[in-house]
């Protein structure tokens, strides 16, 4: 009853869903594209094999390693991943390019999910970490397509969010044939949800499986030659209200180290100018990523305004601020830059990783800052005490090599679903 509810009201806010895609379009030209795929027509389907589904250009780059290895294992099962962003999309080809077939996921009306399967036929479906919708897993179970929550999270604020729509939701956890969750707090949040004991296993985060290829690491250090003998910070993945913020930081740090360069990324595509004037009307002198010009003695910010770069631009700096944290939407991937050895920070706000950034702030690798003054203070000290670096790098490496091993878990676990 709960689900036919939903349904209905998802049909009447049809008209809305569209003005919004449209509105977006506006902002981002790609979102006009392909929007036949959100109806469940067209794109690149391949029947008879694994589908993945990675909502966007994050849950992408996590699928990524798990993707890869499927591929080696089961090369006579043709792969289909499908995402809900143009970012997302545009992640997937450049990561798989033919390798793998690719469309957006349609809506959430039973008649579209079902045209999907129907076209898919997969042996069995991978949601990555927690990109459920009620009618899509209905027509899975009524298709009999086995589905697995790959490194599932749930944090407290979005378990909260499902408790209030539980008569929705609890068929839906429950439908699911195999969770595997990142953490034993996070399991407690889906069993409570629904999901059966037997279902779920605590295989940890692929992210601790993230190595980067030493192609990019000599693009980055060929990079960072060429600029020079400067002290670098990047702040990451920021959002709207941060970038403020990170660029008043960067003005307090360049009255103590006057030659500092940031490496500032925001984290959606579509606000690459908006982040660009910023810097102009902050007064700093910039230069875009995307214009291939590297960044000169009197320009105090690179702009990281690519696709598909971040891994590389993290290499290049000696510190990183994690975005998505000094405004509350719960922080971002900060095992990436613990990976390659840097020295992390975030703001407060984290919730969306709590145990992984708990667990690096423990280890010495990652400080939590309050606001911009504190951020400002702490990227001045890291960027003039080379010791203090190298020993919260040194820290961050270990924590990710110690969590290591959940890629295996994960692909044990799907082997047992395809047979």
């Amino acid at each position: 009853m709960a689900r036919r509810l939903y349904t209905l009201l998802f049909c009447l806010c049809m008209p809305l869903v569209l003005l919004r895609l449209l509105y977006r379009a506006i902002k981002a030209p790609a979102y006009a594209r392909r929007w036949s795929e959100r109806f469940a027509l067209g794109g690149d389907v391949r029947a008879g094999g694994i589908w993945v589904h990675a909502v966007s250009v994050g849950e992408s780059i996590a699928a990524a390693p798990m993707v890869r290895e499927l591929l080696k294992r089961y090369p006579e099962l043709p792969i289909t991943i499908t995402c809900m962003t143009p970012t997302g999309s545009e992640q997937i080809r450049k990561l798989f390019g033919g390798q793998v077939g690719h469309a957006y996921l349609p809506y959430d009306l039973p008649w579209l999910q079902r045209r999907l399967l129907r076209r898919l036929k997969p042996r069995v479906g991978i949601i990555m970490e927690t990109e459920l919708w009620p009618n899509l897993v209905a027509e899975a179970t009524r298709a009999e397509v086995p589905l697995v929550l790959a490194n599932a999270r749930l944090s407290e604020r979005s378990a909260r969010g499902y408790q209030r729509v539980s008569a929705l939701v609890r068929p839906m956890f429950a439908a699911l044939d195999w969770v595997a969750v990142q953490s034993q707090a996070e399991a407690l949040r889906f069993i409570k949800l629904g999901v059966a004991r037997e279902q779920l296993q605590v295989t940890g985060s692929i992210k601790f499986d993230f190595r980067a290829d030493p192609a990019l690491l000599q693009q980055a250090a060929d990079l960072r030659a060429r600029w020079g003998e400067r002290p670098v910070w990047i702040a990451a993945s920021t959002h709207a209200g941060e970038d403020e913020q990170v660029l008043r930081a960067h003005q307090a740090v360049l009255q103590a180290l006057p030659d500092a360069l940031l490496i500032l990324v925001p984290r959606h595509p579509e606000r690459f100018d908006a982040v660009a004037r910023q810097v102009q009307d902050a007064g700093l002198a910039a230069v875009r990523r995307s214009s291939g010009q590297l960044p000169a003695a009197d320009q105090q910010v690179l702009v990281g305004d690519t696709m598909g770069e971040l891994v590389m631009l993290y290499a290049c700096a000696d510190v990183a601020f994690v975005g998505g944290s000094l405004v509350p939407n719960g922080g971002h991937n900060y095992l990436e830059p613990a990976a390659l050895g840097l020295p992390v920070l975030s703001g407060p706000h984290r919730f969306n990783f709590t145990e992984i950034s708990g667990l690096l702030e423990g280890a010495g690798a990652l400080q939590v800052v309050s606001d911009e003054r504190a951020l400002a203070l702490a990227v001045q000290a890291l960027l003039g005490d080379e010791a203090a670096r190298e020993r919260a790098g040194a820290a961050g490496r270990a924590v990710v090599q110690d969590n290591q091993g959940a890629l295996e878990r994960l692909l044990s676990g799907i082997a047992r679903l395809l047979g």
